[in-house]
């Protein structure tokens, strides 16, 4: 079974970031630079700065949940550099 990935990406026209989940992560980004996903369509092109691995599709949702609870650009930031280290 194919792992689940919660993943943060970046535009690279305003530097705004966009955490989704998937279980294809490199076709999802691909999606995502097509402009087939409405919410990311405007800010094209993104780049992947962050991804986590998980086992199921729940486990992931419950963390991009947890990650949007935040609302915070600080959080995320520093989850990206601390990926980075």
């Amino acid at each position: 079974m194919m792992p689940f990935h919660v993943y943060i990406i970046q535009s690279l026209q305003d530097s705004s970031y966009y955490t989704g989940s998937t279980q294809e992560l490199s076709s999802r980004l691909k999606r995502h630079n097509q402009g087939r996903s409405p919410y990311t369509k405007a800010k094209r092109p993104w780049k992947l700065v962050y991804s986590e691995e998980f086992a199921d599709r729940s486990s992931a949702q419950q963390r991009e949940r947890a990650i949007k609870r935040k609302k915070s650009r600080d959080y995320i930031e520093k989850l990206v550099s601390a990926s980075r280290s």
